[in-house]
């Protein structure tokens, strides 16, 4: 099959598209047919292995890549499920979380999977595993956002945020998007009351107090986002931050853990969704919304397989607008 390796740290320009061996479906375990998947900043980080602490974790390797074949987000077609798999069979449409996703198959564990919502295409549907959770958990299970709340998304035309805002909105908040002028329109179709250009006004002076609010972007210094914060209001921090960095945003969420231990106000960190914790519960969760209609994935740029290193570079520079997905023939 054709796949998209990462044989050493480094940048996008070090993928290359390879013929390799399919993989197989063990116990517990389903093989997709990938049609589409999603890039995530956290493709990028993966690649770079950025940064550098993060590498001590054994979440992403040393000195090299832990998982040869890149990507995470994927949606496609069941093609065979391993021994004690209950509830998918061959030809079922799915989506979810599968490690090499840059490829023609891919396999993962079983619960890291869902049914692909019925209206979304393979493309829709492979931008949702870890933008729309990531966005549920910043929303509704670290900020708690509740009906009637003031709430402030920055970074809201991002893969993240086109969700958190949709998500906020379903919950009955007053939402608040900041984001490039180019995607105010955007930003207003998804339920933001407010939209605020970023590059001409500043949500951090004060002027305007939030109930919640989530920072997917990290271009703030913390003493100016809790300017933006009620007294008892919370700030969901996203990471954030640019490739180069020994600490990048681990090091932004030890600083916000550490003043949340001396004010009112809470902050709170949140990492971006992967398949560890409540991934499958995450998952049904975001999929009843976009079946009741409440959440709609915003796909904006589209690559094939063998783009998939100018996609990555895209997703890093920061401006991407909604999801990037790939193509799979």
């Amino acid at each position: 099959m054709m796949a998209v390796v990462q044989e050493r740290f480094g940048p996008p320009d070090s993928l290359r598209l390879c013929d390799v061996d399919r993989p197989r479906a063990g116990a517990g375990q389903v093989l997709v047919r990938v049609h589409a998947a999603a890039v995530n900043p956290y493709d990028w980080h993966m690649l770079r292995g950025d940064p550098y602490a993060a590498r001590l974790t054994g979440g992403m390797g040393l000195v090299r890549p832990k998982h040869r074949v890149a990507g995470i987000d994927a949606a496609g077609v069941v093609e065979r499920v391993g021994a004690d798999v209950r509830g998918f069979g061959p030809g079922d449409p799915v989506l979810g979380f599968c490690p090499g996703a840059f490829a023609e198959y891919a396999c993962t564990d079983a619960p890291l999977l869902v049914p692909r919502p019925l209206g979304l295409t393979f493309e829709q549907a492979a931008a949702v595993p870890m933008g729309a959770v990531t966005a549920l958990r910043g929303i509704r299970t670290v900020g708690r956002v509740r009906s009637g709340q003031r709430v402030l998304v920055n970074g809201a035309g991002g893969g993240v945020g086109t969700f958190a805002v949709q998500i906020a909105a379903a919950l009955d908040a007053e939402v608040t998007g900041v984001c490039s002028a180019r995607n105010a329109g955007l930003v207003r179709s998804l339920g933001a009351a407010h939209v605020l250009d970023y590059a001409r006004e500043d949500f951090t002076d004060g002027r305007e107090r939030y109930d919640v609010v989530l920072d997917n972007v990290g271009n703030h210094p913390l003493g100016r986002l809790r300017r933006a914060l009620a007294p008892a209001g919370v700030l969901v921090a996203n990471g954030g931050g640019s490739p180069g960095r020994v600490f990048g945003a681990v090091g932004a969420m030890l600083k916000v853990a550490a003043v949340n231990a001396v004010t009112r106000q809470r902050l709170r960190p949140i990492l971006p969704a992967t398949p560890d914790g409540p991934a499958h519960e995450d998952l049904l969760a975001v999929t009843a919304l976009v079946e009741a209609g409440q959440v709609m994935p915003v796909v904006g740029r589209t690559f094939a397989l063998a783009g998939t290193a100018e996609a990555v570079r895209h997703v890093e520079e920061g401006h991407a607008r909604g999801k990037t997905v790939i193509t799979v023939p």
